[in-house]
């Protein structure tokens, strides 16, 4: 964990290639969290290094060098992280891990060390407590190596360019970048502040499931993206998150699926309005296709997705949340920010990418959430021959 301009990404790239030439027939690989930002980072790096060596060849398709020894070592992007499924690796580098899916390692990554028994590096700067500083924690063990690097402890900046930028950055940009500081406010990030609040205020624990009130499931519905739910109970002025579902690339008969498996009364499921749309192959929209599984459904209200946001963060510390079940989603959430344009510091609405779906889908629960009535006072009772008679 380095402040940035500390070279670790130099340095990361020059250990994929010290292990591939140590070992022969070996495959290793650099992922960034998008496969341009790779191109764009790393390549140049990986070519500089090992093209004075005799026997190298490059493709710059693939982005991948070919050692003589008959070794490997190849760039990929998180953003399609599939692709390395199946894949039997000798090590990796995830680069800038803080802003991928943590997914990609859990599910597809560490499988692909574990015939081989690979090592990874996380190389990044912190982005608040999310999967990063998950893995920083983790690393305190007997199998794991730590280094943190501080720009105030290293001299690799020097101190006038120090003092420079703690004059144009926030404190807390300055604390994060170049102090390697996991509290200090990620900008741009819409909850953060708020699911921190419900740490502290213990709402992020073990939520069980209530057998007599109805089960509310909100879904983002992708195609060639990931299709995210939440699993939510309304109790008196509570909203309790209790699980959380995503995949990608699979039919809705999957989820619906998923959904009988579990114990649980539904509600009429929340559906956006593009699940009104008929798809051109089959003649009917997905809420049609819910309803022909048995499922009840309803349209969330069509709210701008600012105001979505706003309502997000007013019904959130009245939320509580399942730290198993919903970890994913949870993730997801705490990484959710705004596209900025560093340029001319003006904020360029919600970023795109991994975090997305289960914000989309919480904003469609959240707005779909109705306030429990106010129970009225019964008149009073008039009786005859009082003084009012």
């Amino acid at each position: 964990m380095a402040h940035r301009r500390a070279g670790k990404t130099v340095a990361a790239i020059c250990d994929l290639i010290d292990a591939a030439l140590r070992k022969p027939n070996a495959r290793f690989a650099y992922i960034a969290p998008y496969y341009a930002q790779a191109k764009d980072v790393a390549w140049g790096y990986v070519k500089q290094f090992t093209m004075p060596i005799p026997g190298v060849t490059a493709n710059e398709t693939e982005l991948r060098v070919d050692l003589p020894n008959g070794s490997r070592v190849r760039l990929y992007g998180a953003d399609n992280y599939d692709r390395l499924r199946g894949l039997g690796l000798d090590g990796i580098v995830l680069d800038e891990y803080a802003d991928m899916d943590p997914r990609a390692w859990s599910e597809v990554i560490r499988p692909a060390l574990a015939d081989r028994k690979g090592w990874a590096c996380f190389i990044g700067t912190p982005k608040g407590r999310n999967a990063f500083y998950e893995v920083f924690e983790r690393s305190k063990g007997p199998d794991w190596f730590s280094l943190r690097l501080r720009a105030s402890e290293t001299g690799i900046i020097p101190p006038d360019e120090l003092a420079a930028l703690k004059e144009e950055m926030s404190e807390d940009e300055y604390s994060r970048e170049m102090e390697t500081s996991f509290d200090a406010a990620v900008e741009g990030a819409y909850y953060a502040r708020l699911l921190t609040q419900a740490e502290t205020d213990k709402r992020i624990t073990r939520v069980p499931h209530d057998p007599a009130c109805e089960v509310h499931v909100s879904f983002d519905l992708g195609i060639a993206d990931a299709t995210a739910l939440w699993l939510a109970q309304f109790v008196g002025r509570e909203v309790r998150l209790i699980d959380y579902i995503e995949n990608n690339g699979v039919a809705l008969d999957w989820y619906a699926k998923a959904l009988r498996e579990r114990p649980y009364l539904y509600a009429p499921l929340i559906l956006p309005h593009d699940a009104q749309a008929r798809e051109l192959g089959t003649g009917k929209s997905r809420q049609e296709m819910l309803e022909s599984m048995g499922f009840r459904t309803r349209i969330a209200p069509r709210l701008s997705v600012e105001d979505g946001i706003e309502t997000v963060r007013r019904m959130l510390p009245k939320t509580w949340i399942d730290e198993d079940k919903c970890a994913a989603g949870l993730s997801a959430i705490r990484d959710y920010r705004e596209k900025r344009d560093e340029k001319r510091r003006i904020a360029l609405g919600p970023l795109h990418d991994w975090t997305s779906h289960a914000a989309d889908s919480l904003r469609y629960l959240m707005t779909a959430y109705e306030e429990p009535a106010q129970r009225k006072a019964s008149p009073k009772r008039v009786i005859a021959g009082g003084w009012m008679g």
